[in-house]
């Protein structure tokens, strides 16, 4: 089967696109209102994108108007944001906050989501989220009226005790991965993970490394 995209409506690419390109990781959004209440938000076109410097990147969606919503109004304001990862008992919060709030009512306080604050930004934190990044907004591309991609930067990380080794910085999950988001109402759970190296360039015949 082959599918063009240049006869397709927006709706039939997003469903083949969100329920083929997967699992992707979630990043629950975390700004500060003109009012100073805190908005939170799920999204699912998210990832890292470069360490050097440290950059994620992050696809906005804009009403049906083209007005922008809550989180993307936020970062345009004040230029930062926290990207909470989501961990498996989090996960009918987030999507709690997924929900259509009216502009200016805090989800965070809605479903009583305790936050902390923030070290390098004003944005606070979802307090139970076993990692937490605080970003500043590097850069913006718009795409029309309804889409941007946000390139971020990060400036901290929080993780729970335990997660990260202080003097390695590696990380151990104990098997208790984030979800990730799969398409329409499927999430997936990481409960199992093979471990693979990298194989060795094969030589050329008559090659050796000691020569």
């Amino acid at each position: 089967m082959l599918l063009d995209f240049a006869t397709l409506p927006a709706t039939s690419r997003y469903k083949l696109l969100t329920a083929t390109v997967l699992p992707r990781p979630i990043a629950w959004v975390t700004t500060l209102g003109e009012e100073g209440q805190v908005n939170a938000a799920p999204f699912s076109f998210f990832n890292v994108f470069s360490e050097e410097p440290a950059l994620i990147i992050l696809g906005l969606q804009h009403h049906p108007d083209g007005s922008p919503k809550d989180t993307t109004r936020n970062i345009h304001a004040r230029g930062e944001f926290v990207v909470n990862i989501v961990s498996e008992e989090l996960l009918p919060a987030m999507i709690g906050t997924a929900a259509a709030y009216p502009p200016g009512k805090s989800e965070t306080a809605a479903l009583g989501l305790a936050v902390e604050p923030g070290a390098r930004i004003a944005t606070p934190r979802i307090a139970a989220a076993p990692v937490a990044l605080e970003c500043r907004r590097h850069t913006t591309i718009a795409f029309g009226d309804h889409r941007e991609i946000l390139i971020g930067e990060v400036l901290a990380l929080h993780a729970r005790e335990g997660l990260i080794d202080p003097v390695t910085h590696r990380v151990e999950w104990d098997d208790d991965y984030p979800v990730g988001r799969l398409f329409a109402d499927r999430y997936s759970r990481t409960r199992e993970s093979d471990r693979h190296s990298i194989p060795p360039a094969p030589q050329e015949p008559g090659f050796s490394s000691h020569s």
